[in-house]
């Protein structure tokens, strides 16, 4: 008969953990597990202590819910995540419960025992306070160069894009699941392809966010200041990265990348200001802020109408990305995007590439995988 301690709880099962230890340091130490069971927070659930070089901690956790698993192992804080050799962050590890219930940690490194930083050298701060005279702001605005650009006289396509907190550098990146970054600099490093990447920081609050990525009014947000960011973009940081560095300006070789809110407003720059941005990408697009994204484009000239059609998009939803929202209730992302591409297809607004992940979150670990395919696709299709 199955002891009362073991017996299931309606939708909850156990799963089991085994943290097998390569590494001398931190030994005995406490280490905790975290992940999408308790909403990321840290430090989460406590497996015991790390076990003797060459030994194995195994842990059962009970009453974990029914579907999605992500989880890391951490020493209690973020900046002690589980790391891989070159000290960035270890991934999440996944499984379906209740078909899988263990998951196996190979500890070799932390992340603490190597610098904050993240970033390449071919990352480097293009200004600390750069001014945006519309939203009368200062930004901080990083660039990455390939690593041949002092060698020739190449000109180079540009990728203008949002959140660049969390583009390229763990030590300055905030995310729910950790600081994730997208490893925008790794991606074009080891790409035959090279192209120059801005990234503009993003306000402070989630609020503040918003208030820049949102063209419509939503919630509580009566005026969103969004068109004004976009002008910042197209009348203020594009015309000093064209004048400052060698690029291929021409919206052709010109791309505009970001994700949520980020997503959202890189359609409308898209939809605004074909001339400009000749590529977006859209990961994750909160569409269900920006119902009158398709109305914009509807009201639009017959000459801008024509410039859009020139453009390509690149979208990408994942199959799990569920979203509570306090005004609408319960949102699914995959959903909203797949009717939005039914009617840009059937009104053959642009080319469409979509990309669905059927496992995918709303979350930087999945947006960095996919901008890994949409930089592939990209520099594919351009052929520089």
């Amino acid at each position: 008969m199955m002891s009362i301690d073991s017996m299931r709880l309606k939708d909850q099962y156990s799963i089991f953990i085994e943290v097998h230890n390569s590494s001398a340091l931190h030994v005995g130490e406490d280490c905790y597990l975290t992940g999408s069971f308790n909403n990321w927070e840290i430090p989460g659930y406590k497996l015991g202590q790390i076990p003797p070089v060459g030994q194995t901690l195994a842990v059962r956790v009970d009453d974990m819910p029914v579907g999605h698993l992500d989880v890391k192992l951490t020493r209690g804080k973020w900046e002690t995540c589980q790391a891989y050799g070159d000290g960035r962050i270890a991934d999440s590890i996944s499984i379906d419960v209740p078909e899988k219930e263990l998951i196996r940690f190979h500890v070799k490194h932390w992340r603490d025992e190597f610098p904050n930083s993240t970033a390449s050298p071919q990352v480097h701060v293009l200004a600390d306070r750069f001014y945006l005279p519309n939203l009368d702001r200062h930004r901080r605005l990083w660039i990455y160069l390939p690593k041949e650009y002092d060698a020739h006289a190449k000109s180079y396509p540009v990728i203008y894009m949002h959140d660049g907190q969390h583009l390229f550098d763990e030590a300055v990146s905030i995310g729910r699941a950790g600081p994730v970054e997208w490893k925008v600099d790794e991606t074009i490093d080891i790409s035959a392809s090279k192209a120059i990447v801005v990234g503009i920081e993003h306000a402070d609050t989630y609020d503040e966010r918003l208030d820049e990525f949102l063209i419509e009014p939503f919630g509580d947000l009566k005026s969103p200041k969004g068109l004004l960011y976009l002008q910042d973009i197209v009348e203020a940081v594009k015309p000093y990265v064209d004048l400052h560095f060698r690029t291929l300006s021409d919206a052709e070789y010109t791309a505009v990348v970001g994700s949520s809110a980020g997503g959202l407003i890189s359609l409308y720059a898209g939809l605004l200001y074909p001339n400009i941005f000749g590529t977006v990408g859209a990961f994750s697009p909160s569409l269900w802020m920006g119902h009158d994204l398709l109305g914009l484009y509807a009201n639009r000239t017959a000459e801008a109408q024509s410039s859009v059609a020139k453009q390509a998009y690149y979208f990408y939803a994942g199959g799990r990305e569920i979203r509570q929202d306090k005004n609408l209730g319960k949102v699914d992302l995959a959903m909203d995007m797949q009717e939005f591409i039914v009617f840009f297809k059937n009104q053959k607004i642009a080319d469409a590439t979509v990309d669905i992940d059927p496992h995918g979150r709303h979350s930087a670990l999945y947006w960095q995988r996919v901008f890994q395919r949409f930089y592939d696709w990209w520099s594919t299709s351009l052929k520089f």
